[in-house]
């Protein structure tokens, strides 16, 4: 380099800055990048993205020679400093020593730290353009860069370490999946990122969290008289009506109410008529899980099913709108006997049947009760409490202030909730 002048080796330093640099920024925003917005992408038909997409499907050789031109170009920046400083200061050992110090605080602010946090919080600009240097300098660099791969490897595989080079196929998981749908509120309503988050949950919920319970059934007892199966006919609030002989653990069949309207109607109106048209009853596992049975119902083509426990005994009922209203919310007409559930006070708090689903007081009325340790509310003051509570006991469950009403049948059959106040500050307590 003695043929070259000062200014080109200024020159020729500031191009290697410039390029370490740009190599900093090309592997930080290689590994930052999202790699479901470049499948997007990709899907998309976008020539830069599937190119990316080819260099991370082997991202020990990017890496490789991503590593290998930053040192190369770190190097000899170094080098021709020294250059610069023997041609101005001469043999001088503290002007190298200076020097050298120098040239490091340069390369770790503008060819480390600099690029790598711009390519950290732009990584699709970044990475995506960068893909078409890259790709040839990979080829350029494929001898230097598969011998020390090998040797890594090696290594690796002598510390049974294993690694994984196709970065795009990596899974994600559920909870990955649920922060990813909550990192995106900016992006959707809150109502549809909602409905995404309860899809996401659907799998790990059992139909018996959201069941209708055994003693809010609505059936009928085929054994009654006919004028009272008429009468329970023309009064009933559902379509699908389940059918027993004397009691619930007998049940014969499932009553479309629609087949029925014609039957009643008629003065020869009989039993065995009633019987002919009944459909077979569906029963469900206690444990199934609401994705599962949601595939269920629609390969059978049936809106409702019995849920049984280990023994055979029923427990209660769940329908396709129960398991579709915990994903996309309520849309059904309620019952009396469902709107009669909650009751709002003057105070603000809420009298509440004890029977009532804990999932649907949370998410009816944005309470946070516990889900893990009972499916009613009364089920989880009984744990809580470890004991049937009297009338007019007070507790406090997960901040909600909770006063027992009426208890019956050694149930709590009304409670009251009281909306959780605000925590004062230490000044106003004082």
């Amino acid at each position: 380099m003695d043929s070259l002048s000062l200014n080109e080796l200024l020159g020729i330093l500031a191009l290697l800055l410039v390029f370490g640099a740009w190599f900093s920024a090309a592997e930080t925003s290689m590994m930052a990048l999202n790699r479901y917005r470049l499948n997007h992408l990709i899907r998309k038909g976008n020539r830069s993205a599937k190119l990316t997409g080819r260099l991370l499907s082997k991202v020990d050789k990017l890496l490789g020679s991503i590593l290998f031109g930053n040192t190369l170009l770190n190097v000899a920046a170094a080098a021709v400093t020294n250059i610069v400083i023997l041609r101005i200061f001469g043999t001088s050992e503290w002007a190298l020593l200076a020097g050298t110090l120098l040239i490091t605080f340069v390369l770790l602010v503008f060819s480390e730290i600099m690029p790598k946090v711009i390519a950290a919080s732009y990584p699709e600009r970044v990475a995506l353009p960068s893909s078409y240097l890259l790709s040839p300098l990979i080829t350029l660099f494929h001898p230097v860069v598969s011998v020390a791969t090998a040797m890594v490897n090696g290594f690796l595989a002598l510390l049974r370490i294993k690694i994984q080079t196709d970065q795009s196929k990596s899974k994600m998981n559920l909870e990955e999946l649920r922060g990813l749908v909550l990192e995106a509120e900016q992006f959707m309503p809150r109502k549809h990122q909602k409905m995404l988050l309860n899809l996401v949950d659907v799998e790990r919920v059992s139909v018996n969290d959201v069941m209708v319970p055994r003693n809010q059934i609505e059936a009928l007892d085929i054994n009654v008289s006919g004028e009272v199966l008429r009468e329970q006919l023309v009064t009933c609030h559902h379509t699908l009506l389940p059918v027993y002989e004397d009691t619930l653990d007998k049940i014969v069949g499932i009553l479309h109410v629609r087949r029925a309207l014609g039957l009643i109607q008629h003065a020869e109106f009989s039993h065995e008529g009633l019987r002919e048209i009944l459909l077979e009853p569906y029963f469900i596992p206690a444990d199934t899980s609401l994705l599962t049975q949601l595939q269920k119902f629609q390969e059978r083509h049936l809106r409702l099913g019995l849920i049984v426990d280990e023994y055979g005994e029923l427990l209660g009922l769940v329908t396709l709108e129960n398991i579709l209203e915990e994903i996309v919310g309520d849309f059904t007409t309620q019952t009396p006997a469902q709107s009669g559930k909650f009751l709002y006070q003057e105070d603000g708090s809420l009298l509440v049947e004890g029977g009532t689903s804990l999932r649907e007081l949370n998410r009816k009325l944005g309470l946070n009760l516990p889900l893990d340790v009972a499916k009613t509310l009364n089920g989880l003051i009984q744990e809580y409490l470890g004991d049937i509570p009297e009338a007019g006991t007070s507790l406090k469950i997960a901040g909600h202030p909770i006063e027992i009403i009426q208890t019956q049948d050694r149930m709590v059959k009304v409670a009251r909730i009281f909306p959780v106040l605000p925590a004062r500050s230490s000044k106003s307590a004082n």
